[in-house]
């Protein structure tokens, strides 16, 4: 395969315009012309016609531990390739690999391994790191283990930036625990992407977190303190903030189908990230599987700890945004925005999230039914559906 790539004659979608039918030219994993008809030599073609295909740019999982029973926490380069390439057959084409809540030496040992990681050419791309806990409330610990659960502190952040070589760039919060405050407060200023999580904050909490600069709100709904008409909590405090986005898993197990549609009522395509915050068990059998040395029991209805607890999911990003269409009958343009540009404009991505001239060439094809036909990333087919 060369470094040109001719795609004609499909549905072009970006969050902010009207869809289009039209032909993007690709050279060198960057979007060089898109129009409605070219005509450029390339080295390879894709043509939609007689298809009605839809191009939508890649999808960008910003909350995933773990897949083809692999996980983030397993902290080998092998680990980090296999949900790489794994992810590609669900249109990602970018991810932030999460950690979770354990001994300081295991997360420590995590972000050394993702600060040595380079990407092959047939996977997505590893944006960087989301670091879930373990500065978060005991209270709404969910699966994040309590004993492994400590204080917020700067020096120690600082000193796992450096460790990850400044990949870490999001990071879960319970503002109301001590010292959680003055970490959004530093970290925000540096750049970090902030995001409440895991909290039993009061509104008036949550409100002075969003003051110091917080963004984005960790798998709404779940294991955030609740609304409550006299007490708004989490919920309430982040459904009213436009500066907040709030991350969404729509696999029915962590949400109500209405509460979905509630999200998106209040939120808006604007407001709201897909996720999946899957664990290894995706893309694998019903079982019994790991998630930092506790036994998940997967089955139909979802990924759960002994205890009953929910412990991540076992959601493609793929069903996610089909999901998200069967509940709000939203249109093409905000499911591009709750999949892809949302999370490029939280991450400053500036060459991500959108199909335009000088973009990276990271695409999603999908049919009509937003099944994944191919996915493109850097401008090499990485994905195709078998016919």
């Amino acid at each position: 395969m060369g470094n040109t790539l001719l795609i004609s004659n499909v549905t072009i979608v970006n969050h902010d315009e009207i869809p289009f039918k039209g032909d993007v030219f690709i050279e060198n994993g960057r979007i060089i012309k898109l129009s409605h008809a070219l005509y450029d030599k390339a080295e390879q073609y894709i043509d939609g016609k007689d298809k009605n295909w839809l191009l939508l740019p890649g999808y960008i999982d910003m909350h995933i531990h773990g897949s083809a029973g692999h996980d983030t926490m397993d902290a080998t380069q092998k680990a980090l390739h296999q949900m790489a390439r794994s992810l590609v057959k669900e249109g990602v084409t970018g991810f932030l690999a999460t950690t979770m809540t354990q001994s300081i030496p295991a997360i420590e040992h995590a972000l050394v391994n993702i600060a040595q990681f380079e990407n092959n050419d047939d996977e997505a791309e590893l944006l960087g790191i989301h670091v879930e806990g373990p500065y978060v409330s005991k209270k709404r610990a969910g699966a994040q283990p309590v004993e492994y659960i400590i204080l917020p502190s700067v020096e120690q952040f600082t000193h796992w930036q450096q460790l990850s070589k400044k990949r870490i760039k999001q990071i879960t919060v319970a503002p109301e625990v001590e010292g959680g405050f003055a970490l959004i407060e530093e970290l925000c200023k540096q750049g970090v992407l902030v995001s409440v999580g895991h909290s039993d904050a009061t509104i008036e909490e949550v409100n002075k977190a969003i003051a110091l600069g917080i963004k984005q709100a960790t798998h709404l709904y779940n294991q955030m303190r609740p609304f409550h008409h006299r007490s708004p909590g989490v919920v309430g405090g982040v459904f009213l903030e436009d500066k907040v986005k709030v991350e969404l898993i729509t696999d029915f197990v962590h949400s109500h189908p209405q509460s979905v549609r509630l999200a998106h009522r209040v939120k808006g395509a604007t407001g709201i990230i897909l996720i999946t915050d899957a664990m290894r068990a995706k893309g694998l059998q019903y079982g019994d599987y790991d998630l930092g040395g506790q036994t998940v029991h997967v089955t139909e209805s979802g990924a759960h700890l002994s205890n009953g607890a929910l412990a991540g999911s076992v959601l493609t990003m793929e069903q996610a945004v089909k999901n998200m269409k069967a509940v709000t009958n939203c249109s093409l343009q905000d499911l591009v925005a709750m999949s892809s540009a949302n999370a490029a404009e939280q991450l400053q991505l500036a060459t991500k999230g959108r199909i335009a001239e000088g973009f990276d060439a990271d695409f999603v094809l999908l049919d009509q039914k937003l099944n994944v036909q191919k996915t493109i990333c850097r401008g090499k087919v990485v994905f195709e559906k078998s016919k």
